[in-house]
């Protein structure tokens, strides 16, 4: 039987590597985002339409996630894997002038939104037979060691990793695992910014290297593959020679 995967954001970037490298792996995937348009192009390019559902959705949204958990026991009967991916971010802003409206939009969907999907992933979890599964939660280098204008994104990317060990520990009683997926500098639509000087800690700005997108999705499907019994707590997949060492 083949395993059940739910990813979010996979109409683009990260979320569509990762929901492509995880059909190649064999899992049938549901795919999750705001436009149907978007995760549909992630089926075709899957070429495996009887392993993916397009279900959109709004995760930031208590009563859609509700209705996306309903429709995946109504249609599988269980989940055995969360990727929660979706993000995003403002226009950098320093401190000083960050808005409350611009600190709500990034906590909506960085934080709030990987809550509501975490803790229905972990109630069927739970409840299925056999019982258990794996949430695999999207960090950032940003969990370890902030960019400069970026207060709301860096919050809440090191909240993600408080939310990742506290559904380690709770998860275990029922053999719910959870880790992290720290990324650097994947190139992606979200990150087309990169293609020219970034602001640095020191004020200077200069060009970062990035890497390909398709080397998250393979190290995604690479966490997914352990056993229940194995966990990778916290992975670091980056561009090789990102200013991230010796950051600032």
């Amino acid at each position: 039987m083949s395993r059940i995967a739910i990813v979010t954001g996979a109409g683009s970037g990260i979320g569509r590597a990762s929901t492509l490298a995880l059909i190649n792996d064999g899992w049938t995937v549901v795919l999750v985002g705001r436009r149907r348009d978007a995760l549909e192009e992630t089926v075709a390019l899957g070429g495996a339409p009887d392993r993916t559902l397009a279900v959109p959705t709004d995760v930031t949204q208590p009563a859609e996630v509700e209705a996306l958990f309903a429709a995946v026991k109504a249609r599988f009967g269980r989940v055995d894997l969360l990727f929660n991916n979706a993000g995003g971010n403002v226009p950098g802003t320093n401190f000083g002038d960050f808005t409350f409206e611009q600190w709500t939009r990034v906590v909506a969907v960085n934080l709030n939104a990987c809550f509501l999907m975490a803790n229905a992933a972990f109630r069927l979890m739970r409840e299925q037979s056999p019982q258990g599964g794996r949430i695999i939660n999207n960090g950032s280098i940003s969990a370890h060691t902030p960019r400069p204008n970026a207060a709301a994104y860096t919050t809440t990317k090191h909240a993600i990793t408080g939310l990742t060990k506290s559904i380690l520990l709770d998860g275990r009683a029922f053999d719910i695992t959870c880790g992290q997926l720290d990324i650097g500098n994947a190139a992606t639509p979200l990150t087309r910014r990169m293609s020219g000087p970034i602001l640095q800690a020191d004020g200077s700005s200069r060009i970062e290297p990035t890497m390909d997108v398709d080397i998250v999705g393979r190290t995604l499907a690479n966490m997914a593959a352990l056993p229940l019994e194995a966990n990778m707590p916290f992975v670091t997949v980056m561009a090789t020679k990102m200013p991230f060492v010796g950051r600032g």
